[in-house]
């Protein structure tokens, strides 16, 4: 599997979300770091083939996902920022109404969302209202959920958002897991997350990729990614 992103550009009226995005990536982790409006949201959102682009194209295998949007959303998990949930519905009944929008059969969806409830510390939960979990736990549902179709593209914006620090170590370590012949994206502004996590980090600036290569590249092997980061960050603003 192979994902080419060409020349893309989201605008909202005057302002450039996105601007002249380029990128290649194939199976791993790539963290997306950037600081909080870069334009990751609108990237994840127009790869997950909710927003259509201004200008542009993204190939998955060759195929254009705007022209054939089905073609990723059968291949797809997708974790947005924004994720919700029905209050009045425990774990269980939320993940299946999910597992049947996405057409999984009954006894398939019955079987995955026993185990990802396991994979994401919720057996315990899974029979209470949703309404009564914490940010955390809504978040660990939200991981569940875009796991539901056993995904080849995982995409999987501020993840971490609300979990604590134990959670956060076992989604990091969930994520490296289901790496390998998947392609997955986090998108982030932690660079622990991406640094414990990511093979290939791309940062991301005012809507532009700004740098990209391993952590050991982007540090020249001394230092920390998080100061590479701020650099790269710093030095676009001022040549803005």
């Amino acid at each position: 599997m192979e994902i080419e992103i060409q020349a893309l550009t989201k605008r909202y009226r005057s302002v450039v979300a996105v601007s002249d995005f380029s990128l290649r990536l194939g199976p791993g982790i790539l963290g997306l770091l950037g600081p909080n409006g870069a334009g990751k949201s609108t990237l994840m959102r127009m790869l997950a083939t909710v927003t259509r682009p201004t200008s542009g194209t993204i190939l998955l295998d060759g195929i254009d996902i705007v022209k054939s949007p089905d073609r990723v959303r059968r291949t797809l998990g997708y974790l947005p920022q924004d994720f919700g949930v029905y209050p009045h519905l425990n774990a269980v009944e939320f993940l299946e109404y999910i597992a049947a929008l996405k057409g999984l059969d009954r006894r398939t969806s019955r079987e995955r969302i026993e185990r990802l409830l396991e994979m994401v510390n919720l057996t315990p939960a899974k029979h209470r209202q949703l309404g009564g979990y914490s940010g955390g736990m809504r978040q660990r549902v939200g991981i569940a959920q875009a796991l539901l179709n056993d995904p080849t593209l995982l995409i999987v914006d501020e993840p971490s958002a609300g979990l604590d620090p134990e959670e956060r170590v076992r989604f990091r370590n969930l994520l490296r897991d289901l790496s390998g012949d998947r392609i997955i994206i986090l998108s982030t502004h932690i660079c622990s997350d991406v640094e414990t996590t990511a093979s290939d980090v791309a940062i991301v600036g005012g809507g532009k990729l700004l740098k990209r290569g391993s952590p050991a590249s982007l540090t020249n092997g001394s230092g920390s990614l998080e100061n590479a980061y701020l650099r790269t960050v710093a030095a676009a603003k001022g040549n803005a």
